[in-house]
């Protein structure tokens, strides 16, 4: 296991800007995802880490080894693209065994590993088909089984469960973290996904633009995020706008909006002033339709829209000027039109500046 470190990393393509004074230092056997809107950056980054794609400022530190001019090859570092980059004429033997190959292995030890990786895998006995008689899932397993036979350092995923139905998706995604924690490979993860992040990640990293604006453990960029931007890509929410009109302590803020006062908690690194332009940020999940305490937030509107999901129903709140997503149980008795009160607890209610 080895750590990896971005000291200062900048590419440019022309005037567009793919990767700006980037600053990342991921742990040993952490898996680390690199999160963010298509164009943000992503893979831009992770390709320059493989030595795909050439800095124009900065340094890569693998293993506390300098490889920013290093080659590919010799970089420790073993790429799953999205798109699986199988070889079409190759069997499912000879596609995880080309990289063995490459390296000169003797033939018997090459039989052995892509053996073994195909148990670990779990696609024994396909190794003699050719990829366009696999499923997706099985394609992407054996893009996986290619890139771990090699035994890198560090692993490098790109959008890999990208072109697999929900269903499978979900069940890929699973086992992909099954199999980084049991091997305990340092890898980085590239999605535009946010539940792929959150549920897959040790840590991640929010990119906008090129730029790195936030980094933290799932549960800390969710319910403390640091800007705007952050807030709204992360999960699902109702945004309102407001000033701030008093500074309390432990970060406690009442902001003046259109309707009402709201008190909530500014998650920004920033030290808010009186009248800073910010927006309260309502999680839909924390929404009650009981009031528990007395240290919450109260609204009350008409429901203008309703969904039912399963294990939930969605309804979209009219509250003056503002809609609020609220998540209610499935078994609560609702209707369009209908008059709904509802409470979130203050310390639920994300300030961020603007």
């Amino acid at each position: 296991m080895v750590e990896v470190e971005l000291i200062d990393i900048t590419k440019m393509y022309g005037k567009v800007i793919a990767a700006y004074q980037v600053n990342l230092k991921i742990g040993k056997g952490e898996l680390f995802t690199l999160l963010g809107p298509s164009g943000c950056g992503k893979t831009t980054i992770l390709r320059i880490i493989a030595g795909f794609e050439i800095p124009d400022k900065g340094r890569i530190i693998i293993g506390g080894k300098d490889v920013t001019d290093l080659p590919p090859y010799v970089r420790g570092t073993s790429m799953v693209f999205q798109n699986y980059a199988l070889w079409p004429h190759m069997t499912v033997f000879d596609n995880i065994a080309y990289g063995l190959k490459v390296k000169k292995l003797p033939k018997n030890e090459i039989k052995l590993k892509v053996k073994e990786i195909l148990e670990l895998v779990k696609l024994e006995g396909l190794e003699n088909r050719y990829p366009h008689q696999l499923s997706g899932g099985q394609q992407q397993r054996v893009a996986l089984a290619r890139a771990l036979v090699v035994e890198p350092h560090v692993l490098l995923l790109d959008e890999p469960l990208s072109n697999l139905d929900a269903k499978l998706r979900i069940e890929m995604r699973d086992e992909l973290k099954k199999f980084q924690t049991s091997l305990g490979i340092t890898t980085i993860y590239v999605t535009h996904d946010q539940e792929e992040a959150m549920v897959l990640s040790d840590r991640l990293a929010v990119m906008n633009q090129g730029r790195i604006l936030q980094v933290g453990a799932p549960r800390e960029i969710y319910e403390r995020p640091i800007n705007f931007f952050v807030a709204t890509f992360i999960g699902r929410s109702s945004i309102i706008e407001g000033k701030i009109e008093r500074v309390k302590s432990n970060r406690l803020v009442e902001v003046r909006c259109e309707e009402s006062i709201i008190r909530g908690v500014l998650t920004s690194r920033e030290v808010p002033k009186i009248g800073d332009r910010v927006y309260c940020v309502l999680r839909p999940e924390e929404i009650r339709v009981e009031k528990k305490g007395d240290d919450v937030n109260e609204f009350e509107g008409t429901v203008e829209w309703l969904a039912y999901v399963g294990n939930r129903i969605e309804a979209r709140v009219k509250v003056g000027k503002e809609e609020i997503l609220v998540s209610l149980d499935p078994n609560t008795e609702i209707s369009l039109g209908q008059r709904l009160r509802f409470y979130i607890p203050v310390t639920d209610t994300i300030v961020v500046l603007s």
